[in-house]
């Protein structure tokens, strides 16, 4: 039996890889931080399928700011792969907690690379890339080619694990692989994250609960894909023959004035009668527009993205009314600006 090690396994990403390698017969591990609450909401239905299917799920405290948990954990476990998904991963936040998202973000990766670096048996680590790291663009779309550019201390630590990444590739010959993913979104997205803000707070606003929505630049263009798929990257980038780096990415981009028209269209609202703008939301340094290039993906891992951007923006939609206990059948319309409903 394969087993994997997932960091970050209670995250969106962690959560649909941890179904998605128990699916493959895999033996699942997750590394969780002890905290006063529990924060396992996205993973809780995988012990009912496991008690009944027997497919063993495990989890373990840990932290990727403490060594000696990692070094614990890896030794115990023994995993053939290990995905490092965990990571103070807002953007915004970043700005407000530099050193923690550095920490994490940066020298937690480096510090599994080490572990892994002296385990007496053979492990496949896959590091968790950003868009974010190309930041100030040099050239559209990005591909696994394009110089980075950082706009943030999240995409500067994430610019940091990716060489390590590759450092420890070539220096110690260990099989690790940078998976550079863009923007990718799921009912199980954070609700601070733009995508699932918009949702929830259709959601909210259909329920009475709320009346405005205040967001940052609208103007932002990026490249939204469905994150169930983007798993399935990583697994393959995992898979290939050797270790490598991968961009994951649709090749389109849209603003988040799209993402709002069509979500909110599809319920028969006007966004503009809903949304206000917050300067609050606007970060430092901002990022304009960020589109991938993943042709190096579809003809080395045969992946593709198959989810198109009206069809994620209504699954994320449907899911967000359920929520909040309004009916979508009773409310979304047959077709909305840009979309089907």
């Amino acid at each position: 039996m394969q087993v994997a090690l997932i960091t970050g396994i209670t995250g969106q990403d962690g959560s649909y890889l941890a179904e998605l390698l128990l699916s493959k017969g895999y033996e699942v591990h997750g590394l969780i931080r002890r905290s006063s609450s529990f924060s396992t909401s996205r993973i809780d239905h995988l012990y009912s399928d496991v008690h009944s299917l027997e497919r063993p799920l495990y989890l373990h405290y840990g932290d990727l700011s403490d060594s000696s948990s990692l070094i614990n954990t890896i030794n115990q476990v023994r995993p053939n792969e290990v995905y490092n998904l965990g990571a103070q991963s807002h953007v915004k936040v970043s700005f407000e907690m530099p050193e923690f998202t550095a920490d994490t973000a940066g020298m937690g990766n480096l510090r599994l690379l080490e572990a892994i670096r002296y385990a007496d048996w053979p492990i496949r680590f896959y590091q968790a890339g950003s868009s974010e790291m190309f930041g100030l663009v040099r050239e559209s779309p990005q591909s696994e080619t394009t110089p980075f550019y950082p706009r943030s201390p999240y995409a500067v630590a994430k610019v940091f694990s990716h060489w390590m990444t590759v450092q420890y590739r070539e220096a110690y010959g260990l099989f690790a692989s940078n998976g550079i993913l863009f923007n990718h979104e799921s009912p199980r997205r954070g609700p601070t994250f733009v995508t699932r803000k918009i949702t929830r707070a259709i959601g909210a606003i259909l329920a009475g609960r709320q009346t405005k929505l205040y967001l940052g630049n609208l103007e932002a263009r990026r490249d939204w894909g469905y994150a169930p798929e983007y798993v399935e990257s990583m697994w393959r980038i995992l898979q290939h023959d050797h270790a490598d780096d991968f961009v994951i990415a649709t090749g389109e981009m849209h603003t988040v004035r799209e993402f709002l028209d069509v979500a909110f269209g599809l319920v028969g609202l006007r966004a503009d009668d809903h949304v206000e703008i917050d300067p609050r939301y606007f970060r430092p340094t901002e990022v304009d527009e960020l589109c991938g290039d993943a042709g190096k993906a579809a003809r080395l891992l045969g992946w593709h993205t198959t989810t198109p951007f009206d069809e994620l923006v209504r699954i994320m939609v449907e899911a967000d009314l359920r929520e909040a206990g309004v009916d979508p059948a009773g409310v979304m319309v047959r077709s909305s600006v840009g979309a089907e409903g």
